[in-house]
C-alpha cells in the first residue's frame, strides 16, 4: 500500500507511474489530491492545482483502474481563506470547496477512509503529508494517518524529511520499521532509478 501526499504532482511522476503496477492501494492526500479532484471535473477553489499535471492525473487514474489497484482520494477536507494560523475554517466535502477558500488538511470523513483502507495491508509505504501540519488546525489528519500507519500489523515505511518530521511531531516514530529522511533519494529509489551511492557498492561475494 503506498500512500503519498505533500504539495505537487509533479515530485512524485515517476512514483505513480512505476508503482502503478506494483502496489494494490493507492492513497493520494495532501495539495497534490487536489490535482486530480480537479481533474475529476470538480471545482477546488483556491487550493494547489497544477494545471499542466491535469491530463498526468487523468493516465495515472486509468492506469491504477486498469490495474486493478483500489485508488483513494479525500473525500473531505478543511478549508480556510488563508494559512494563517487563526484563521477560519470549516470542514466541506470535495465537491463544495467555496470559491476563495483553499484546502489545507484532509478531513474526519478521509481518515476514516483511508484508516479503514490500511487494515489489511502488509506493507506500507508512507511519503508525503496530508496537509500544511506545521499549523496545529491543519495537523489533525497528518497525524491521524500518522497513528493510524504506526498501528498497524504492516512493515511500516516512511520516506522524506517532512513525513519524518510528521511521526515525529506525531508521537509514533518508535512504531515505525523504517524511517529515511532522504526525501530526494526516497522517491528516486520508488522510481525505480539505479542511486548512485548504492551502485558503487560491490555486489560479488567475497571468497
Amino acid at each position: 500500500m503506498v500512500i503519498l501526499g505533500g504539495a505537487k504532482v509533479g515530485g512524485k511522476i515517476g512514483v505513480l507511474e512505476n508503482l502503478a503496477d506494483k502496489a494494490d492501494k493507492v492513497i493520494v492526500g495532501g495539495g497534490m489530491a487536489f490535482t486530480f479532484i480537479k481533474a475529476m471535473g470538480y471545482e477546488v477553489g483556491n487550493s494547489l492545482v497544477e494545471s499542466d499535471m491535469i491530463d498526468f492525473a487523468i493516465k495515472i487514474m486509468e492506469k491504477l483502474r486498469a490495474n486493478k489497484v483500489k485508488f483513494y482520494l479525500p473525500v473531505d477536507v478543511v478549508v480556510a481563506q488563508s494559512i494563517d494560523t487563526g484563521a477560519e475554517t470549516k470542514i466541506v466535502p470535495v465537491q463544495e470547496i467555496p470559491q476563495g477558500w483553499r484546502g489545507l488538511d484532509i478531513g474526519p470523513a478521509s481518515v476514516k477512509l483511508f484508516t479503514e483502507a490500511l487494515h489489511d495491508a502488509k506493507t506500507i509505504l508512507w511519503n508525503g503529508p496530508m496537509g500544511v501540519f506545521e499549523i496545529d488546525a491543519f495537523s489533525r489528519g497528518t497525524f491521524a494517518i500518522a497513528h493510524a500507519v504506526a498501528d498497524s500489523y504492516a512493515f511500516t515505511i516512511v520516506g522524506g524529511g517532512d513525513t519524518d518530521y510528521a511521526v515525529h511531531r506525531a508521537g509514533v516514530s518508535d512504531s515505525i520499521s523504517f524511517i529515511s529522511t532522504g526525501g530526494g533519494a526516497a522517491l528516486q529509489l520508488l522510481e525505480g532509478k539505479e542511486l548512485p551511492g548504492l551502485a558503487v557498492l560491490p555486489t560479488k561475494k567475497r571468497d
